[in-house]
């Protein structure tokens, strides 16, 4: 199992490695397997990505964000213009209804409310926020509402994982109530868990994910 200070070390190399991080903003420390990220970055798509690169480091089993966006002056961009723009991203995109999804936008800070039918949908909306200038954080409240069969969607999950896990698919656990699913076991890496969880979504009767896996102690 790695230290703290092997932890740290190999993060602070993965933000230097990430193209879209500045890592000389961003502090590092760790302990017991939790990194903590501090410091300033000019946009949100940092801070995203920064929390990305280090949940790829193989023993990280947690971040702690603890890093603020300080938009320079050139990026601010009022309330209105930013809602103005989500709707306007909304109003051309073939795959999100215009009247499913509700858009507050306050100090910067956007909160999405409303329905899709797929995952998919709601996860292009976010990325597609997550580029703009003038936003610090996302809150992302949209649903996900479908009846579907539950034992086909375990079926099609685990057939899924054993096409795309890392690691036997044996370790990891399913279980189907609605729309929503519970992932239990063991993976040894944030990637993997990001690769099981990606499989799980991929199902467009998943509404709802249930992430309690936890982490083989390397």
């Amino acid at each position: 199992m790695k230290t703290d200070a092997q932890l740290q070390k190999e993060v602070i190399e993965e933000l230097k490695y990430e193209a879209t991080v500045n890592e000389a903003g961003i502090g590092v420390s760790v302990k017991d397997g939790i990194v903590t990220l501090t410091g300033n970055v000019d946009n949100y798509f940092e801070k995203y990505h920064a929390e990305k690169a280090t949940q790829r480091v193989s023993g990280v089993h947690g971040v702690a964000m603890e890093i603020e966006v300080k938009l320079p002056g050139s990026t601010i961009k009022t309330d209105a213009d930013i809602a103005r723009t989500i709707d306007n991203i909304i109003n051309w995109s073939s795959l999100i209804s215009k009247d499913s999804i509700q858009v507050k936008v306050e100090k910067g800070w956007v909160t999405l409310s409303g329905q899709v039918k797929w995952h998919h949908q709601r996860s292009l909306l976010n990325s597609s926020i997550t580029h703009l200038m003038g936003v610090v954080g996302i809150s992302d409240q949209i649903t996900i509402k479908k009846d579907i069969s539950k034992s086909v969607v375990k079926t099609e999950i685990l057939d899924a994982l054993n096409r795309r896990a890392l690691t036997d698919a044996s370790d990891i656990n399913v279980s189907v109530d609605g729309g929503e699913v519970t992932l239990t076991g063991k993976v040894h890496s944030w990637n993997e868990r990001a690769i099981v969880k990606h499989a799980v979504w991929a199902n467009r009767d998943v509404s709802k994910v249930v992430d309690k896996l936890e982490m083989f102690d390397l």
